[in-house]
């Protein structure tokens, strides 16, 4: 972001939308540009050549392109919450940065900015300071911050206090350097139209406020997301529809909110969830239609509204009521082969397991981590 040095234009209307002082406005420009500047290119890292000398040699058509290749925090959250004064293992973001980073990931997506309180810069880290010691922990280790599922407000209409967070929010995001700020909850858990019409204003306000301050604000979808909306047909006691013409919750949401300032980051794991579950619904006539969902069909339609992926996988299990049972990724039944084929390599993927921490085994969401980083570089295309 920028600010010009007479306190108008560009710089001026996004301290306005910030709502914050033009001297702390500008002492956090300075030092988020400082940062950039003496950060390491990551395009030309001796680490990210290292990645495309191994993908080289292991065959090209990469999927997923090394600077590309993330993961969400919420996988090691038990090692960034780890008392460092326990344990040897890697414990509290800068450690864990530094291990994530051997690996081979140069991006990480945050799951919010706590950590154990004996980690270097305390328990919270959700505050300009904060953000500048976890930059400069990710700048010495060749990552960038991608996103964020952080405060998105519940309120609406908007009150003073949630706006005035949620600014906060966003200069925390360009102190970090990250394109998008999100959530990890859908729009509304409402099945009704008129429900999703209240969060698509909700959003596109949200959203624009985001965008004027340089930020892609992105909702996270589960499978609930994809049931088909009840828009039609006869009303219940309450005056709500019953049936469906057919369009899932999240189609509508995009068709309904502004593409210039609303995006979306889809869960695969969730997506082929929805797949499995929503398969049938009862139309405006009282009719019962088979629609299978696609969750690569739905991104090749909307294909830049969804900058950021979790790659989480699952092995087939009709036995559990959703089809699919989580494994690191890689490991199981998802096709992501033919997935990133489908949609491109424009994306940022981020690895993620829900279950990847354990109580017995304090190492396994690491090595988790890592098994996933090799199996997402070793994605190629197939040979036609």
């Amino acid at each position: 972001m920028t600010a010009s040095n007479d306190g108008s234009g560009t710089g001026d209307a996004l301290r306005r939308t910030l709502g914050i002082s033009r001297r702390r406005f500008l002492s956090t420009c300075t030092a988020a540009a400082t940062a950039a500047v003496a950060a390491p290119v990551l395009g030309s890292s001796p680490a990210l050549a290292q990645d495309r000398g191994r993908d080289r040699r292991h065959g090209g058509d990469v999927l997923v392109p090394a600077d590309r290749r993330g993961i969400i925090l919420y996988t090691v959250r038990d090692a960034t919450g780890r008392d460092p004064l326990a344990t040897d293992l890697p414990s509290g973001f800068r450690e864990v940065f530094a291990q994530l980073s051997r690996y081979g990931y140069r991006q990480v997506e945050f799951a919010g900015y706590g950590q154990h309180a004996n980690a270097p810069g305390g328990a919270d880290l959700e505050s300009v300071a904060g953000a500048r010691l976890l930059r400069s922990w990710l700048d010495a280790h060749g990552l960038r911050a991608q996103g964020n599922h952080g405060f998105i407000p519940s309120s609406w209409p908007l009150t003073t206090a949630d706006l005035d967070t949620f600014k906060k929010h966003l200069e925390i995001a360009n102190i970090l350097g990250m394109d998008h700020m999100g959530t990890g909850g859908d729009p509304t858990g409402s099945a009704y139209r008129a429900d999703w019409d209240v969060a698509a204003d909700k959003w596109n306000t949200l959203g624009e406020i985001a965008r004027r301050a340089g930020v892609k604000l992105y909702t996270h979808n589960h499978d609930a997301a994809y049931d088909f909306l009840l828009d039609g047909g006869p009303l219940d006691d309450r005056g709500r529809p019953t049936r469906s013409s057919g369009i899932r919750r999240l189609e509508y949401f995009l068709k309904v909110t502004d593409p210039k300032s609303v995006w979306l980051e889809m869960d695969v794991f969730w997506a082929h969830v929805a797949q499995y579950k929503f398969r049938t619904y009862t139309a405006h006539d009282g009719s019962t239609r088979e629609s299978v969902f696609d969750p690569a069909g739905l991104v090749e339609r909307h294909n830049r509204r969804y900058p950021l992926f979790h790659a989480k996988d699952g092995t087939v299990d009709t036995t559990n009521g959703m089809g699919y049972e989580m494994v690191p990724f890689g490991t199981g039944d998802i096709d992501y082969t033919a997935f990133f084929s489908r949609v491109g390599t424009r994306h940022h993927p981020m690895v993620e397991q829900d279950d990847a921490p354990s109580a017995t085994d304090p190492g396994q969401s690491l090595r988790y981590a890592r098994i996933g980083y090799d199996n997402l570089a070793a994605l190629r295309r197939r040979c036609r």
